[in-house]
């Protein structure tokens, strides 16, 4: 099953567009818009203490997937929480295969068994 979208190379959505992650704090999640704003990409956390946050979960639909998105979200919620000196409990898989693959001091530093 051939995609057209499949050509678009990884890091840049369609029409070249970067992508660019959003972090909206009041509702804890970061966001991929894909497609205009119909679609998305997300990355859910949850305060679980002061200074802990659960990272979640990660979705990308389907169509959007092997382009390098969810990585992006994981990096992006990941410099969050060492920008502002958090610790992190990775309940979400690809963030834990994440941080495997890309075992970054500071990233390993913070995280909560």
């Amino acid at each position: 099953m051939a995609h057209s979208a499949a050509a678009v190379p990884l890091g840049v959505l369609e029409q070249g567009c970067p992508i660019r992650v959003e972090h909206d704090r009041r509702r804890r999640q970061f966001t991929v818009r894909l497609n205009g704003c119909h679609d998305r990409a997300v990355l859910l956390y949850e305060y679980v203490g002061k200074r802990i946050v659960d990272l979640q979960h990660t979705e990308v639909p389907d169509a959007y997937r092997g382009r390098g998105i969810a990585k992006h979200l994981a990096k992006a919620a990941l410099d969050f929480v060492v920008e502002e000196d958090l610790k992190a409990h990775l309940t979400c898989w690809y963030i834990q295969k994440y941080v495997k693959e890309n075992p970054l001091p500071q990233y390993l530093e913070r995280l909560q068994p």
